[in-house]
């Protein structure tokens, strides 16, 4: 198997009216929860969340949408080299904008972002990806989630999230 590289670099970066446009997604999964040995077990949902090298705090994989993809490309990309999972793209949760304190460029010197959402359903964990020296894993429940989001945005796309998955 050949070993899956990051991409790094701004030269093929997106912007749109002075934001830099990102795409991310909340992967998730279920998991069976049975409570004193009933047979009648319910599905929990179980959410991943990636440490953030820069600060305290959990992320949803995101990065930068490039030109020679699509923003659901660019979701699932993410989601290989933060996370190191692989799924099924399902739905669109909504754009988010926010304030980077770290990435301000001549494109956008105000580090404005606007991120597209997505809902992953994850089928495979990798045991090598590209970021695995600088991320660690960890699959919450869903008020967990809500209490480790590093980012206000996050926690909205979070709620959206959980709006869209009640009407499943």
């Amino acid at each position: 198997m050949s070993e899956l590289v990051a991409r790094t670099g701004r030269l093929q970066q997106r912007y749109e009216g002075g934001c830099r446009l990102v795409a991310g997604c909340i992967p998730y999964r279920f998991r069976d929860y049975c409570e004193d040995d009933n047979a009648n077990s319910a599905k929990v949902v179980e959410l991943l969340m990636i440490n953030s090298p820069s600060g305290p705090g959990l992320l949803f994989p995101k990065g930068g949408w490039e030109n020679d993809e699509t923003a659901e490309e660019a979701a699932v990309r993410e989601a290989i080299e933060e996370a190191g999972v692989r799924g099924d793209l399902m739905d669109f949760i909504g754009y988010y904008e926010f304030k980077s304190k770290t990435h301000q460029d001549d494109c956008c010197p105000e580090g404005l972002c606007k991120a597209a959402m997505y809902a992953l359903f994850v089928k495979e964990e990798l045991e090598l990806w590209p970021e695995r020296s600088t991320r660690t894993r960890s699959w919450l429940t869903m008020s967990e989630a809500v209490e480790s989001c590093r980012h206000k945005w996050m926690e909205e796309a979070l709620k959206d999230f959980s709006t869209g998955l009640a009407k499943m």
